[in-house]
């Protein structure tokens, strides 16, 4: 980088170029361990994401065999023959790990595993920013908040650490420290063999080199406006390393079990319209989902702080804000992306706002601990408020994931009649998108119909999410695909088209029901 571009950076301090106090002129800890502590409580979520069963599943069955991946699908009766591509194997085997290694208390530490993952993104991202411990670890809890519904046993929060991990050293290396620069290509050979999200770090590093030529290529032509800048820009030389070490990245992740067949099976889910179409984590921010309001309200209350006090010129960071802004606004699923990005920008806003109340405290005379145990207390009351017996639930998932799952909606009731009732049913069933990886943990015996590996998968006349979707969403169902994948049990959630249509139908018959599910069997 320049050496004006490092002068500019000192001379910057990173809440206000007034003479503001900064936030961290004051400490107090106590305020700082509630904040982290509330935030492990955030990032402490039970085992109810719906892909976490199939995970587990997988992984436990690598274990028994050796990590020996299967070349087709085993765990559907519909798609036996599909080439499957397991873009999360190594997570899978982690996860079983900790679930079998610590018997009784597995589930518990797998909660606590991505618990930690979770955290340690945000805290990742969070230290980017040059603000104080206090508002960088504020931010981070208000961030938490907002990703609350992506977060829990999700592989894909790996790869929110990886992008955290990506951001933290491109922006190290471009403040002095570029011998970081050659950990990528070890980052990305881990995390190609994690998650298939290696493509979203792979988009940041391109579009971070992309943004800082353009900037270099701007200040060529106009000088006059790198005093405004102050951000570091990185030199040509700097530039070049860090393409070498972006390429190098990229080669790494074909280090796979499966090669160029992992980048091209992701290609393909990233671009089946269907999929697209239909799935909601893949639809645009709206005020229709919790997940839309949340995100719609943080980037309005950011945006009217940025334009009340936020002076910087920072147009690399900008860039990629911007970028990742449009695809988390196109795509749901995107907003974690979004958020990891964003939490630097957050941290020096809450920098901003604490030191204006800093300095508003001291020219009435209030002391400034008296304050920090004000915000102490309301955090405490607010934990309390928001989620007194949270940890509680945690902890009965934990350790007693079949009573935790009777308070849910879960089917753990019928699965629990079938373990004694086998004999009832058939050999091959249905079961709705939501309850298949539930069913490949508690029946690992039974092959399902659908889980959440196959909206793209398609083998001739075989479309079994197309097929899916006819059958729950055509009015009337078309029973019709039941038939053509010789379906003779179903496990169907109750006061659906489906169930509705299958109680009225003359062939099907219920053998057992509760408040969540009806199980029928073909007479």
């Amino acid at each position: 980088m320049s050496r004006g571009a490092s002068q500019r950076e000192a001379a910057c301090p990173p809440t206000s170029p007034h003479s503001s106090p900064r936030a961290s002129d004051v400490r107090f800890p106590a305020f700082e361990g509630l904040l982290l502590f509330f935030a492990l409580n955030l990032a402490l979520q039970p085992l109810v994401e719906p892909d976490f069963g199939w995970h587990l599943r997988t992984g436990l069955d690598l274990l028994d065999h050796n990590l020996t991946l299967p070349a087709t699908d085993p765990y559907s009766h519909t798609m036996p023959d599909w080439p499957w591509v397991e873009h999360a194997w190594l997570s899978d085997v982690l996860l079983a790990g900790l679930y079998r290694g610590f018997d009784r208390i597995g589930p518990l530490m797998v909660m606590l595993f991505f618990a930690g993952v979770t955290l340690g993104a945000f805290l990742i991202a969070g230290s980017v920013s040059k603000a104080s411990i206090a508002a960088r670890l504020i931010a981070t809890v208000t961030v938490l908040h907002v990703a609350l519904p992506f977060l829990g046993a999700r592989t894909q929060l790996l790869s929110i650490a990886g992008l955290a991990s990506v951001l933290w050293i491109c922006e190290r290396a471009r403040a002095g420290r570029e011998w970081l620069l050659w950990g990528l290509p070890a980052l990305f050979l881990l995390w190609g063999n994690l998650h298939g999200g290696f493509t979203a770090g792979l988009f940041l590093l391109a579009l971070w080199i992309a943004a800082s030529v353009l900037v270099r290529l701007s200040l060529v032509r106009r000088p006059s406006l790198e005093p405004r800048i102050t951000e570091p820009i990185m030199g040509a030389p700097h530039l070049r390393r860090l393409m070498l070490c972006a390429g190098l990245a990229a080669g790494a992740t074909l280090v796979n079990p499966y090669g160029w067949r992992l980048h091209g099976e992701i290609f393909e889910s990233l671009t089946d319209r269907f999929m697209l179409a239909t799935l909601q984590e893949w639809q645009p921010v709206s005020f229709a989902t919790l997940a839309g309001r949340n995100v719609l309200l943080y980037l309005s209350v950011l945006a009217l702080a940025a334009a009340w006090g936020y002076r910087k010129v920072e147009p690399v960071r900008w860039i990629v804000a911007l970028v990742f802004l449009g695809f988390a606004l196109r795509h749901l699923r995107n907003i974690p992306l979004l958020l990891i990005v964003s939490l630097p920008l957050c941290a020096d806003l809450v920098e901003l706002l604490l030191a204006r109340a800093l300095a508003a405290a001291a020219r009435i005379g209030l002391a400034a601990k008296l304050g920090w145990l004000s915000l102490s207390a309301g955090v405490a009351l607010w934990m309390v408020v928001m989620g007194g017996d949270h940890l509680q639930r945690i902890v009965k998932c934990g350790l007693d994931p079949a009573g935790y799952f009777r308070e849910t909606e879960a089917p753990i009731e019928a699965v629990e009649w079938l373990k004694s009732h086998r004999d009832h049913v058939g050999s091959k069933l249905y079961n709705d998108y939501g309850h298949g990886g539930f069913l490949e943990w508690w029946l690992p015996e039974d092959k399902i119909f659908i889980d959440g590996r196959m909206p793209g998968w398609r083998l001739g006349e075989r479309k079994i999410f197309e097929d899916y979707i006819a059958l729950n969403n055509g009015n009337p169902p078309a029973l019709a695909v039941l038939d053509k994948y010789d379906v003779d049990w179903a496990i169907v959630s109750r006061q659906t088209p489906l169930s509705v249509a299958l109680a009225s139908h003359g062939l099907w018959r219920t053998v057992y029901e509760d408040r969540k599910v009806r199980i029928f069997v073909r007479s």
